[in-house]
């Protein structure tokens, strides 16, 4: 079920009322959760619910296998490996198998050697990538002992298939939601009411900001022999307003419909493109991803409790890895790679590490926080390249297009990829200004909007632009990750 979708708009509220009003009980609100995220994701298709069901039956069982081998870490750490098998096995098959198998086929045939491996077409699970990496923290805190393990399977099968959050993320860690699933929920108003404003700020970044912006961008990257170097580095900055407004829009829908279950999800986006450096600019972006590898790959690699050249190569792992999570191509570990190497100079520098948000106290960024913002935001669409890019060869076309005299080739804009722009200038500026706050419309301390006349003007002219102004429906990007 997409989020953009006249299905969700009955399916939220339905769920609500029957959330508050009817299953009043912990254990009633908890199973109703579980099956309306099972018609949620099972609207897809429903053979995905098998591999959800046996990935959180595993975590769970493995929880509950740990404290039975209390005492023995050796048992334990058994169990938890188990585990991780069973669920990274199933990512790998459904996500990796065929990509891995071209890989291995490409070099064994660049030697000579000529292999009929076997290659199957499988359908990728919507939301695989984020629910296992669910699963997994669960079993993993457990043996970790950072959280004691549950004996309540349906608030657990809940916990990994919320569905606000079940296809795209935040990923949370069971530290953080599992014990809300857990404990008792009641009912706050203004909580709802700030749900509903994210919302309604999310669904307007969606549609404005994002489908806008991937119509453009579709359309050059799909004509790219005839596009100028301007063109191609106009639809690279467009793309990254794409990619970070559909996926922080989602973000904000899944945090804001969480808050009407009286549910707090994490922060998944900080004002990203207010970053000062590469560095800050991850503890702002898929914050939830890269909070994940930290906690479970780069930490217990040694972190940067080691010498120089193994926290080196800790970065380029995590980011590596992560550049691997978002799809099975060469492009993306790339793409992974180029952003550990622009990582590393800045972890290793202690004066290039930032704290705070910038401006702190200022209406204006200085001059100099003016020019890294700019210069932090060009690497990032530089990068983007390697993320765009099908394969290897249209990375090497844009980047020689891009380098080429066609780079200063202006023959003006489109209406289109003009109308865009600017769409992308105003949420700049609004952002900037709620640049302290979890969302735009967290608009609660201005006077002026302390007039309930002008807080609905403002939320009836947001939906009028979304009908009127909506590009055409695009999917989330990050469903296919």
């Amino acid at each position: 079920m997409l989020f953009n979708s006249f299905t969700f708009m009955i399916f939220l509220p339905v769920v609500f009322l029957l959330y508050w009003f009817v299953f009043k009980g912990l254990k009633w609100q908890n199973l109703l959760i579980l099956v309306a995220s099972y018609i949620f994701y099972g609207w897809w298709d429903w053979r995905f619910l098998i591999l959800i069901a046996i990935t959180s039956l595993s975590s769970f069982l493995s929880g509950l296998m740990i404290q039975r081998y209390e005492g023995n870490r050796k048992a334990q750490k058994a169990v938890s490996a188990v585990n991780i098998i069973i669920n990274l096995g199933i990512l790998a098959l459904f996500k990796y198998f065929g990509f891995f198998m071209e890989s291995l086929n490409a070099l064994l045939g660049s030697v000579g050697i000529t292999m009929d491996w076997p290659t199957v077409n499988i359908i990728l699970p919507v939301g695989i990538s984020f629910y296992t990496f669910q699963a997994l923290s669960y079993s993993i805190d457990v043996y970790s002992r950072r959280i004691q393990p549950t004996r309540d399977i349906v608030a657990f099968f809940s916990y990994i298939s919320f569905f606000p959050q079940l296809v795209a993320g935040p990923i949370e860690r069971a530290t953080n939601l599992l014990p809300q699933i857990l404990n008792k929920r009641t009912f706050d108003y203004c909580q709802a009411v700030d749900g509903l404003r994210q919302i309604l700020w999310g669904f307007f970044k969606k549609l404005i900001i994002a489908d806008n912006c991937a119509e453009v961008v579709n359309d050059v990257w799909g004509s790219m022999g005839a596009q100028t170097g301007l063109n191609l580095f106009i639809s690279l900055a467009l793309f990254a307003f794409q990619i970070y407004a559909d996926f922080s829009g989602y973000s904000d829908i899944a945090i804001g419909s969480a808050k009407l279950f009286g549910i707090q999800l994490s922060d998944n986006f900080r004002v990203p493109f207010f970053s000062r450096n590469m560095r800050e600019f991850w503890r702002r972006w898929h914050i939830t991803l890269i909070g994940w590898f930290t906690q479970y790959v780069y930490f217990p690699l040694g972190g940067s409790r080691c010498s120089r050249s193994r926290n080196i190569f800790n970065i380029l792992v995590v980011f590596t890895l992560s550049g691997l999570w978002h799809g099975a191509n060469w492009t993306y570990v790339l793409w992974g790679l180029y952003n550990g190497l622009l990582f590393i100079p800045l972890i290793l520098l202690p004066s290039q590490r930032y704290h705070g948000t910038v401006a702190e106290g200022r209406a204006l960024p200085t001059g100099r926080e003016l020019f890294s913002m700019s210069l932090t935001f060009l690497l990032f669409i530089l990068g983007l390249i390697m993320f765009r890019a099908p394969d290897v060869q249209h990375i090497v076309d844009c980047v020689s297009r891009l380098c080429s005299m066609s780079l200063f080739n202006y023959h003006g804009l489109t209406m289109k990829m003009a109308t865009s722009l600017l769409w992308c200038a105003g949420l700049i500026i609004v952002e900037w200004l709620q640049r302290h706050r979890q969302h735009v419309l967290q608009i609660d301390g201005y006077r002026l909007f302390s007039y309930s006349a002008v807080r609905l003007a403002l939320y009836a002219s947001m939906v009028f632009m979304i009908f009127y102004f909506a590009g055409q429906v695009q999917t989330f990007i990050y469903f296919q990750f």
